[in-house]
């Protein structure tokens, strides 16, 4: 994991749900590989200074599934990104990847920021950033060139690898980030609202490059956004927070068309039907 001070928040639970091992738990419908858990908050809860953030967050993600986190602000979408990344370790419970608990950052869980401008070395060029990744995993000199190239016009960048960070658009310089990302070769991508600064055009291209990117690399992400529409349009699963302390209120499935498309997709009756619930709920919950 390359080492940046930056971070957003994890994960929660159902507050129904009966107390049991990871082990025993069920996990909710989805695209993913129905039988591989990769993920799992278990009974978490998260303190800061005295004040509970997150209460109960019980939780299991699959192998190559899209999980979406809403909810008003305050609600703890950022601590649960934070604590499975391993920079916030939980008060109470566990987080789990691959039944192994997280105790601190690692390499195959990979952080997308919102502010890519921090997030790039402006004195690095594309191909530069990218191999940071490289560098901090230790990975041989020898072929670094071709898989930098590769994951370069994977993320439609090909032909850029000179330009600098100040020399691209803000849709670019995101595209670089998860590029660099992808050069950790991670099994999980966590992305704290990374589309939130673009216009509506580049968000949507850059969704549906995530959409691509894990239905061929079967990488597992957790996305936290303030965009109904985005949620709903990304994920096998909508996780509605509530907050004081944060905790999950409800988990929505997403039964939507694949692949999906910006505007059929859109005018689903589904997508318009779910847009609706999480609309009166986000309203319901806030202060």
């Amino acid at each position: 994991m390359i080492g940046y001070n930056k971070v957003s928040s994890v994960l929660a639970r159902g507050a129904m749900r009966p107390v049991e091992s990871p082990a025993d738990r069920p996990s909710g419908g989805s695209r993913a590989d129905p039988g591989a858990d990769l993920l799992e908050f278990w009974r978490v809860d998260v303190e800061l200074q005295g004040r509970p953030i997150l209460s109960g967050i019980d939780l299991s993600i699959r192998k190559g599934e899209i999980v979406c986190v809403v909810g008003p602000s305050g609600s703890g979408k950022t601590t649960m990104l934070r604590t499975l990344s391993g920079f916030t370790p939980p008060t109470a419970g566990q987080v789990l990847f691959q039944g192994q608990e997280i105790r601190k950052p690692r390499r195959d869980i990979a952080i997308v920021f919102q502010d890519y401008g921090r997030a790039l070395l402006p004195w690095r060029n594309a191909a530069k950033n990218v191999e940071l990744a490289m560098e901090a995993a230790n990975k041989p000199r020898a072929g670094r060139a071709a898989e930098i190239e590769r994951l370069l016009t994977l993320m439609g960048l090909g032909g850029h690898a000179d330009k600098y960070p100040a020399q691209m658009s803000g849709g670019m310089q995101q595209r670089l980030q998860i590029a660099r990302c992808l050069a950790q070769t991670p099994s999980v991508i966590l992305m704290d609202e990374p589309f939130g600064a673009l216009d509506a055009m580049t968000r949507q291209t850059l969704q549906d490059e995530v959409l691509k990117l894990v239905a061929a690399m079967q990488t597992t992400v957790f996305f936290v956004t303030h965009d109904l529409e985005e949620a709903i349009y990304l994920a096998d699963r909508v996780i509605a927070l509530q907050p004081n302390p944060g905790r999950i209120a409800r988990i929505f499935d997403v039964d939507l068309p694949s692949p999906r498309d910006q505007i059929s997709t859109r005018e689903h009756p589904a997508f318009l039907k779910l847009r609706r619930q999480l609309f009166d709920f986000v309203k319901g919950a806030e202060p």
